[in-house]
């Protein structure tokens, strides 16, 4: 077999933005193309195997991921016949579901084929087709996931306590919302999306009740037009107030719909790091002009009633 080059990983500062919403070690990444039980084609995904979690996100540069996938519990992994040539196609068998993994090449699809099988029956295989280098990298990765394990077991057991009602406020580590979210008014999303229109035209921002959510997006068919769509949460999932109703899994989900349906005319709306603090320094400009009109308004009053005493130097 001839030595291929490894995916690229994510760069650095992407890398750290993820440890932000897990600590699980990173022991595999690459592309694969994934079909769930609910879904009728594979979906193409940028996927990070950390612990016994497979993290899928949208493309390599993205942050937050779009779903997960705990493979602690494999029944096995089984093989399936591909038709398409230099293609790997095999299945998870897990106790509720069955997950279809596909790969863009049979040597990506043996090393995917390793690492799962090395951190969930805690043994490297020796049914892989692997190179010397390859192999020992699964010793390595199963001598940490021991050791994580370990680590794990030897943690105090905590008492359960009731699950609390989610206090308002949307931002959640455990659910990690859309990079295009952002706790603003209707009118602020609005201006944000008519004075920065190369940032995307898809803003996903609290409802005005503070339960839901809502979409504000803007479009350019013959002349700009805003148009708003409530997503209000039904239990664990989410439902799109459209003349058909649609009803999705999570946030994420709801995101992606607008750009398939529209087949890549809405795009969210992203600021970089470079927009956020000029858009934070914009903001604290304005307010500290406000507060000082307002001084200026309310000083005539205070020197009235006595209020300011000016000490003057002797």
């Amino acid at each position: 077999m001839m030595a291929k080059k490894p995916p690229k990983p994510a760069p650095r500062r992407i890398f750290q933005e993820r440890l932000k919403i897990t600590a699980l070690p990173l022991y595999f990444e690459g592309f694969l193309l994934v079909k769930r039980s609910d879904y009728q084609e594979y979906e193409h995904y940028w996927t990070e195997l950390r612990g016994t979690t497979l993290f899928f996100y949208t493309d390599k540069k993205s942050t937050v991921y779009v779903g997960k996938l705990d493979i602690i519990d494999l029944v096995c992994l089984t093989g399936q016949n591909s038709t398409e040539k230099n293609c790997a196609k095999f299945t998870l068998v897990l106790p509720k579901e069955e997950v279809h993994l596909k790969t863009e090449n049979t040597e990506s699809g043996e090393e995917w084929r390793g690492f799962i099988l090395t951190v969930t029956e805690l043994s490297v295989p020796q049914h892989v087709s692997l190179l010397p280098g390859q192999v020992i990298r699964l010793h390595e990765v199963l001598e940490r996931e021991k050791k994580r394990r370990t680590e794990t077991d030897q943690l105090p057991v905590m008492p359960v306590e009731k699950e609390k009602e989610p206090i308002q406020g949307y931002a959640d580590a455990l659910n990690p919302l859309p990079e295009c979210f952002y706790a603003v008014s209707r009118k602020e999303a609005t201006e944000m999306l008519e004075k920065n229109p190369s940032l995307g035209n898809m803003i996903l921002r609290p409802g005005s009740d503070s339960k839901n959510y809502s979409i504000t997006i803007r479009q350019e068919i013959e002349m700009p037009r805003i148009k708003h769509f409530k997503v209000i949460c039904t239990g664990k999932n989410y439902t799109i107030e459209l003349e058909k109703p649609v009803t999705l899994p999570n946030l994420f989900s709801v995101i992606d719909y607008f750009v398939k349906e529209t087949r890549g005319n809405l795009r969210p709306f992203i600021y970089s790091a470079d927009d956020n603090f000029d858009m934070i320094a914009a903001r604290v400009k304005q307010l500290a002009q406000l507060l000082w009109e307002e001084a200026l308004r309310l000083f005539p009053l205070f020197c009235c009633f006595g209020f300011v005493h000016l000490k003057i130097p002797s």
